[in-house]
């Protein structure tokens, strides 16, 4: 898969089936229509195109209105970019979005930007997709504009679509609530988000569960509550190993207000400040508790560490 973040720089594409939104999560509903990008290019012999927006429109237009805005999401772009990889996608094309293209009238957004930029033999949308400076532009716009312009027009039907904005609602819930094995299953593979590795206490060596501490550039990138999960880190040389994830503001450390994120790797010694981790978390645990000193922390991580070996040793 090609990836684009200038327009000025795109290609003639091969009878490109155009299709657009945030894709956010790439879940299984989302899946299920980029199945059928791929199916609608290959009967036309054509290219599938994706296009996408960076920042998300919410958080820009939120900001214009001097709003905040509570979304949080699932994948980070460049998480998005690896999963639609996989999935067959030939084209992605990361749009930055602006106050000033969010003001596009439905006609320029369709002229200026979709048929000038991508000239697509067929867009792909939902019946409730929405475009153009108050989002004014729809499909009822398309099939009128279909008739003075060449491009075929392909609907995914109210049932497909409300199973995507249900399936996503339900995402952020799931996880939002702990609930992570139900993610997992909405989701078609583990919820997961990727980090540097910082210095932390180094607290967790001294009670001989050494973590790697992880900080998540992406502001909006959705993560669990407080806890203790089951997870799995993918190392930067690609390899897989277990562990345990916490969350929390370590509770049983009176000084220490702040949120942390750490990993203990299950089997693993090696210094990895500074490297990029992938975790995938895989089944809730506990909740977060205080424990009145050190030597109970560390029976429990030890018991912690018992259970998710026992959810291993099961799959």
């Amino acid at each position: 898969m090609k990836i684009y973040r200038q327009l000025e720089a795109l290609p003639k594409f091969k009878r490109a089936v155009l299709s657009m939104g945030s894709f956010d999560g790439v879940h299984l509903g989302h899946q299920h229509i980029i199945k059928q990008l791929v199916q609608l290019a290959k009967e036309r012999d054509g290219e599938t195109v994706l296009l996408t927006f960076d920042p998300h429109p919410r958080i820009v237009l939120a900001q214009k209105r001097g709003e905040p805005t509570s979304l949080r999401l699932l994948t980070s772009l460049e998480e998005k970019a690896e999963i639609l990889e996989q999935a067959g996608i030939s084209h992605l094309v990361v749009v930055p979005f602006t106050e000033a293209f969010s003001s596009l009238s439905p006609a320029d957004y369709l002229d200026q930007f979709l048929l000038h930029y991508f000239q697509p033999a067929c867009i792909a949308i939902g019946y409730d997709h929405k475009f153009g400076k108050g989002r004014a532009g729809d499909i009822h716009f398309l099939r009128e504009a279909q008739k003075s312009r060449s491009f075929e027009l392909k609907e995914f039907d109210k049932k497909e679509v409300d199973e995507i904005a249900v399936s996503s609602t339900k995402i952020r819930r799931a996880i939002s609530e702990g609930k992570i094995m139900l993610a997992q299953q909405l989701l078609g593979r583990p919820y997961s988000f990727g980090g540097k590795v910082v210095q932390g206490l180094q607290l967790g060596r001294k009670l001989g569960f050494p973590t790697a501490n992880i900080a998540v550039e992406n502001p909006y990138k959705l993560l669990p509550p407080e806890g203790i999960y089951v997870a799995q880190v993918i190392l930067p040389n690609g390899e897989k190993k277990q562990g345990m994830l916490y969350r929390g503001p370590r509770p049983t450390l009176e000084n220490e207000p702040n949120i942390t994120l750490e990993i203990n790797i299950f089997d693993f010694e090696g210094d990895l400040y500074g490297q990029e981790l992938k975790v995938e978390m895989l089944k809730y645990l506990r909740a977060d508790v205080r424990f009145e000193n050190l030597d109970q922390l560390s029976a429990q991580l030890a018991q912690d560490r018992l259970d998710s070996l026992a959810f291993f040793a099961h799959q």
